[in-house]
Order: structure tokens, then sequence, then C-alpha cells
């Protein structure tokens, strides 16, 4: 599978691109210039251009951006900044910047790039609050990329057990099986979604919400697993080495364990490339909805949500485009590593 998957270069450069960005989620703190709650005097500031010359054409070695000059347009009230060519504040690698405990254990101040202390650098723009939004992309990835890794392998392994049984036992297991996953299938997704979603308590803190989540997007997705999964086990059944395990006195669960699951590795890479990116998009519709995950917590849904205002569209669009860029990158990227570890797992291509 890995020398047919290493030719599909889309998909490789694909599966490069999601490790940087699970990368960059678990080493958060050392990626990210500052804290997600930390707040600045720059309120809706737009993103600051990265320069190598300055305003009379003068090259740096050292990269730099500019300062900002805020005005309010005297109509909108709205803060509009300027270009400040009197302040630079040069950008460097590993600086020191605002303390934090990296994987939540290690104290650590040093930061993968940023500015020195008295200045500010704002790749992506801040917020109403004047916190900075690369900061927040990065952390709101913690949640958005998690959910869907944690909620797939829940809902596999569901998917599996319930529709091995269903197809190695048959008869009125299979009968009682297929009827509950077609009752469930029969509801829609989003209001579905949306009835269990609110049936979470409000006042429950961050951490609550962000399992109870899990446990609604992995009670939904795991029926079209199931569906698979029992018909490749009915397949699977008449081959002669189940058969010849059967006479060899070997149980159903060891069957199931040694001999039918390790058929199906190839069928479960691609169900796990294929079901996250549908998994990521239920966390973001949910939130975004009102209904899922709530500030303070951060994830993409929710950056989504704090700018759905028709003024943040309109005057703000960085609130809205980079979260929404990186919904679409990495629902993409999954895309392209499951066609590519499809078309690898396939043993009849070429």
């Amino acid at each position: 599978m890995w020398w047919k998957f290493r030719k599909h270069k889309l998909a490789v450069a694909s599966a490069i691109f999601l490790i940087l960005a699970y990368l960059a989620t678990i080493f958060a703190g050392f990626v990210a210039p500052y804290d997600p709650a930390t707040r600045s005097r720059n309120l809706y500031a737009p993103p600051q251009g990265i320069h190598f010359f300055d305003e009379i054409g003068q090259f740096h070695l050292q990269p730099f951006v500019y300062g900002w000059k805020m005005t309010r347009d005297l109509e909108t009230l709205s803060p509009v900044y300027t270009v400040n060519p009197e302040e630079k504040f040069p950008v460097g690698l590993f600086v020191r910047g605002e303390p934090y405990k990296l994987f939540g254990v290690i104290d650590a101040d040093v930061r993968l790039f940023g500015v020195a202390e008295g200045g500010y650098f704002h790749l992506a723009g801040t917020d109403h609050f004047g916190r900075d939004m690369f900061t927040r992309l990065v952390y709101g990835a913690q949640i958005s990329l998690s959910v869907g890794i944690i909620s797939v392998l829940v809902s596999l392994v569901l998917g599996l057990v319930i529709g091995g049984i269903s197809g190695l036992y048959g008869g009125w297991i299979d009968n009682f099986i297929q009827r509950v996953i077609e009752a469930i299938i029969a509801i829609p997704t989003i209001p579905l979604w949306l009835g269990l979603a609110a049936a979470v308590p409000r006042d429950w803190p961050p951490l609550y919400q962000y399992f109870a989540i899990l446990v609604v997007l992995s009670l939904i997705s795991w029926t079209s697993t199931a569906r698979v999964a029992r018909g490749r086990f009915l397949a699977l059944r008449e081959q002669d080495f189940v058969t010849a395990a059967r006479v060899y006195g070997a149980s159903r669960t060891r069957i199931i364990a040694k001999h039918l699951v390790p058929n199906l590795m190839s069928y479960v890479i691609v169900t796990l490339t294929l079901a996250i990116p549908g998994i990521i998009i239920g966390e973001t519709a949910l939130s975004f909805l009102g209904v899922g995950l709530k500030a303070p917590t951060v994830s993409w849904g929710v950056l989504l949500q704090e700018s759905q205002k028709v003024q943040i569209i309109q005057f703000y669009p960085w609130l809205w485009i980079g979260p929404a860029v990186c919904v679409v990158s990495v629902v993409l990227a999954f895309n392209f590593v499951g066609d590519g570890a499809r078309d690898a797992a396939d043993p009849f291509s070429r």
C-alpha cells in the first residue's frame, strides 16, 4: 500500500500538510506567538505584512513588520489602521515571549516566531478584543482536529463491532441491528445533531461540553461503517480460511479478531481518512449554529460563529476568512489522502 500511495503525489503532499497541522496543534504553545486570551490595544487590526525592504527601498537582512497608526471613522466609529513607518518591529525565530506550559506540564517561554518585547506582530490580524487571530486559529485546531480523530475512532469501533456481529451471526440479530441502523439513517442528520447537542447542559464546563460533542458525533456516524462492515463480514465468512478455522475449533471471537478484522484493515484506513472531514464539518456546523462548543472554548466553529455578523463580514473579513480557509484546507487534505489510500488499498488497481 505504501509503494502505491507514495506515487499519488497530491495525497503525499496532503499527508505532509496534515502531519504539520497536527504537530502545530501538539506544540500550540510553541507555534503560537501569544496566549489565545491575551488582549492588545489593537482592536480589529488587519494582518501585518512581513517586509524585507523599508519605505525608502533599503534592504533589511532580518524581516520586520510596521506598526499601526489607528484613527476612527467618524461615520461608523470603526477603527481605521494605516502603516506607521516610524515603528519597525524585527521578526525573529525562537524568541522569548509570554510563558506557557508545553503539553500542559513543562514551563516554557520560547515561541517559534515573534517580535521583541514592546512590539506586536499579528500575522492574521486581531479580533474585537485585540486577541491575535493566528494564535486562536492554532489553538482552535486542537479541538477541531482532535474531535475528528477521536470521534471517528469511537464510531469505527462501534461500526466494526456491531456490523461484525450482524454479518457473522445473521438471523434475528442481523434483522434487529439492520432495522436500528435504518431508523437512525432515516432521521435527517442536521436536525438530529441539533437535537442531541441541544440536550447538553449549557452550564457544563468546556471540557464536559467537548466530550459531549464527541459522543454526539460518534453516535451518528457509526451506522455507515456498520453496514459496510456487515457486507464485508458476510463475504469473508464464506471464505475457505474461515471454514478451516471453524473446523479447527476456533471460537467466533478468535475468528473475528484473528481472521476477519485483519482482512478489513485496508477498508479501516480508507474509512478513517474519509470520515474525519465529515466529523470536522459536523463540529464546525454545530458550533457555528450556536449549539456546539461555546466561548471561551476556542475552535474553528466557535471562531466562525463569532464572525457571522454582517459588519464583520463586510469590514473585517480576516476574522472569518482564517477559520474558513483552515476548515476547507484540512477537509480537502483528508479527502486527497483518502483518495490515495483507497487507490493504494485496492488490490485490483494497477
